[in-house]
């Protein structure tokens, strides 16, 4: 029996059932049922992600799943294995035994009585990552996914690295995921099991920080995982979102291009959120795509999703740069194809400060002098939601850059995919970072960020093997920037700068290396897209009136610079935030600190750090989570260090430190 097309659904929810895997541990999930006549089976939608269903992440659950049910899917949200009220243990991301998991959860679904065996799978970042790799391994149950800014390589297009250059959002995070995965059970929804879930949880806690600064380069820890290393696995209906101030931004468009007639891409100015609450606007109606797409591929509704442009992107428009912007400005662009036959690729060449249309003299060359002291204006590595992280007027930053610039632009320029710098350089060191950014300067000065891209010189391109440098000797460089989409007005010049470092973003090289650029060898290729995209045929569904832009929580930023000392010390807060959910009489509440300095004459004197707290709350009874992790360096080691506490009624339950010393080779 058939379900009945536009008719919403009376729900079923399941609090709380046990998926039992092969090895006897029990993944929770949670369940959304539409009410319907007896005989009839529906397709299921699966999130998967180890963000505690019951707690952390339960309102914004509520926001997707219910509304999937209403329109006739069974939606489940599962716990990962050691996270929220499931059984067993975590010590990293992206393991074997979760993907397996995954697997083995798919057929589950597909076996239930209420389940026709058609499933679909979706998240976003680590969820959206998981049903990448889940569809890779092409379950016959799986038949289409969505993957929100999530990562198709988890060494260049993730939190940890970025152009083989170690990230400081690598040292948030390793405080940030042992502190989740700390976290008990809900003893109301596991029962009288939940310590002793608890206690195995603690015993096997884990400092996953030390792999992610241990593996330098793209090696078989980071391979793993990455969905790019088999191009052609994915064969079911792929929808890929992302956002283009969010780290992850590069995968949408690098998936497409390598997916055949199987994917299709939304990119919008958006950063780390699900698009019905984007930040910066203007959102989209994620719920009401996501009908549609499922509609399509798992209920076989003929709507036209197939027939939609293959990549839908918001197109930037210049606006003054500002650390908070509310709505971008812009327009939706659709290509039928990508890579597509509208783009066509505009050179320029450096000179002596200038960005032109012919190369220079040979033998004309430009030294890169090291300095520490580019980043100030860089805002946070992605947008994660974070209050005031966007990039400002990349001005202060440019005066201590190398800098190449255009005339005025006679005609508009616009730029969508990957920008490509082709360089001929040497160093006075083996090892040597280059940053690269590609800028919009307005007539009045003011210089907003397009895209930038962050090169280890002494690895391949693509952070496969190392290359020291031979000192003083030429060799040649091409450095990829992230896809970007984004219009240059007439009147407006494009400025190249680039430097040594980016801190408090990018941890700083062992040595200051100065490099020399071979002018007549230098070249910036853009792609530029003509005048015959079909714009005017893009349409998405409007964020529905309750969802408005993601309302990040006020951090309190502060920067000191201390001319005397050289000392530049940046942070920032989240103060305690509660929230509470009085149908389970339990509150969750979340504070965060971060601390990055550096003393601007030393690469070596770099310090991040890192503390997470959570407190859960139910009448008389307390847990508490503290988390901290610091990373230091010296020209040889990486040297970080971490502390796990958890409490009990407040006293303390468990504690763990941790102060490995790694080998620094190649970054």
């Amino acid at each position: 029996m058939s379900l009945v097309r536009d008719h919403l659904y009376d729900l079923e929810e399941v609090e709380h059932c046990w998926i039992p895997l092969a090895d006897g541990v029990r993944l929770s999930a949670r369940l959304w049922l539409p009410v319907v006549p007896e005989g009839v089976t529906v397709p299921a939608i699966l999130e998967y992600i180890p963000y505690r269903k019951r707690d952390l992440v339960r309102r914004r659950d509520e926001r997707n799943h219910p509304f999937f049910a209403r329109h006739g899917y069974a939606s489940v949200r599962v716990d990962m294995r050691g996270s929220g009220d499931s059984e067993g243990v975590m010590t990293d991301m992206y393991s074997a035994a979760e993907l397996d998991d995954a697997l083995q959860v798919i057929a589950w679904i597909a076996r239930q009585g209420w389940c026709d065996g058609k499933v679909g799978m979706m998240g976003t970042s680590w969820g959206g990552t998981s049903s990448l790799q889940a569809a890779a391994r092409r379950p016959p149950e799986l038949r289409a996914i969505i993957a929100v800014c999530a990562t198709d390589n988890r060494f260049d297009d993730d939190i940890h690295h970025m152009g083989g250059c170690l990230l400081t959002d690598t040292v948030e995070w390793g405080a940030t995921l042992p502190a989740i995965l700390a976290l008990p059970p809900d003893p109301d929804t596991v029962g009288p099991d939940w310590r002793a879930i608890w206690l195995e949880r603690l015993e096997a806690a884990a400092f996953p920080l030390e792999a992610w600064i241990r593996h330098e380069t793209r090696d078989a820890y980071w391979q793993w995982g990455s969905v790019d290393e088999t191009p052609d696995a994915i064969d079911c209906p792929l929808l890929a979102i992302g956002g283009w101030v969010d780290r992850y931004s590069n995968t949408v468009m690098n998936l497409l291009r390598r997916s055949g007639d199987r994917a299709w891409g939304i990119v919008g100015p958006w950063g780390h959120h699900y698009p019905d609450q984007a930040s910066p606007g203007p959102g989209i109606g994620f719920q009401q795509e996501a009908l549609r797409w499922w509609d399509r591929w798992l209920k076989g509704v003929e709507n036209g999703v197939d027939r939609e442009p293959r990549l839908r992107v918001w197109m930037q428009d210049y606006q003054p740069p500002s650390k908070t912007i509310q709505q971008r400005a812009g327009r939706w662009i659709g290509e039928d194809r990508w890579p597509s036959a509208t783009i066509s690729e505009k050179r320029f060449f450096l000179d002596h400060g200038r960005l032109g249309e012919t190369a220079c003299d040979p033998e004309r060359t430009a030294v890169l002098e090291p300095s520490l002291k580019v980043g100030v204006a860089s805002g946070d590595t992605g947008y994660f939601g974070r209050h005031c992280g966007l990039a400002e007027d990349q001005g202060v930053d440019d005066a201590n850059a190398l800098t190449f610039e255009s005339a005025p632009l006679s005609e508009p320029l616009e730029i969508l995919g990957a920008p490509l710098l082709t360089l001929a350089l040497s160093a006075d060191r083996p090892l040597a970072t280059l940053v690269a950014r590609l800028n919009d300067v307005a007539p009045d000065g003011t210089s907003a960020r397009i895209v930038f891209a962050v090169r280890n010189l002494g690895l391949e391109e693509g952070g496969r093997n190392p290359r020291p440098l031979d000192r003083n000797q030429v060799c040649r460089a091409e450095i990829a920037f992230p896809n970007t989409a984004y219009r240059v007005a007439r009147g407006h010049r494009l400025r190249l700068a680039l430097s040594s470092s980016y801190w408090p973003m990018v941890w700083p090289g062992p040595t200051d290396a100065t490099l020399r650029l071979h002018l007549d060898e230098a070249a910036l290729a853009l792609p530029c897209r003509l005048a015959s995209g079909r714009e005017a045929e893009v349409s998405l569904a409007h964020p529905p009136l309750h969802a408005g832009s993601h309302a990040a929580p006020r951090l309190l930023r502060h920067r000191e610079d201390d001319a005397e000392s050289k000392r530049r010390v940046t942070r920032w807060h989240l103060p305690m935030e509660r929230q509470g959910f009085g149908a389970l009489s339990l509150a969750l509440s979340v504070e965060s600190r971060a601390v990055q300095e550096i003393d601007l004459t030393d690469p070596n004197s770099a310090c991040a750090a890192f503390e997470q707290r959570f407190l859960l709350e139910r009448g008389d009874w307390t847990a508490e989570v503290r988390s901290e992790a610091r990373l230091r360096s010296t020209a040889g080691t990486f040297n970080p260090t971490g502390r796990l506490q958890v409490w009990e009624d407040g006293a303390l339950l468990f504690e763990r430190r941790w102060a490995p010393v790694v080998p620094r080779r190649f970054s």
